[in-house]
């Protein structure tokens, strides 16, 4: 996804980084580009809100589908894949958000269309996404971002 690769090149992490080295980049980065920084002139301000606006987004999006942050919920992940059935699912700009009915909501990235489409046909949606989607694309929980923001 164009998003990932984006938010990877603005801090300047391979997708390898791990928290710790997210966190260490997160940091430096706004105290170069902290608005407080940047009182003389009121253009140069509002450029580095929109950029530290930009950096925190993106820190909170990579952290958010991060190997640690992936391992360390895939217990209630497998649970919800494995045990609790699609209530409903949406699609947009190859993401695919996937309601499940013991509310989780889970968020893929870089979903062709033609899966989508497959997926909407499926007999057995569920099925499908177990074999086709669940463990083949990068994903993040939409409820602990709620739970977080």
């Amino acid at each position: 996804m164009k998003k990932i690769v984006d938010y990877r090149k603005l801090l300047g992490v391979t997708k390898e980084a791990e928290l710790q080295e997210l966190k260490t980049v997160y940091r430096g980065m706004m105290k170069t580009w902290h608005p407080d920084k940047f009182q003389e002139s009121p253009e140069a301000k509002l450029e580095a809100e929109e950029k530290s606006k930009t950096i925190i987004e993106a820190y909170h999006f990579l952290v958010s589908i991060a190997p640690e942050t992936v391992e360390s919920s895939s217990e209630e992940y497998n649970n919800t894949t494995a045990n609790a059935g699609i209530v409903d699912f949406e699609y947009k700009s190859q993401v695919l958000k996937i309601y499940f009915s013991d509310e989780n909501v889970y968020e893929y990235f870089d979903v062709p269309k033609e899966t989508y489409r497959k997926l909407i046909n499926a007999d057995s949606p569920g099925r499908f996404a177990r074999r086709h989607i669940f463990n083949t694309f990068v994903y993040r929980s939409v409820n602990k971002l709620v739970a977080n923001g």
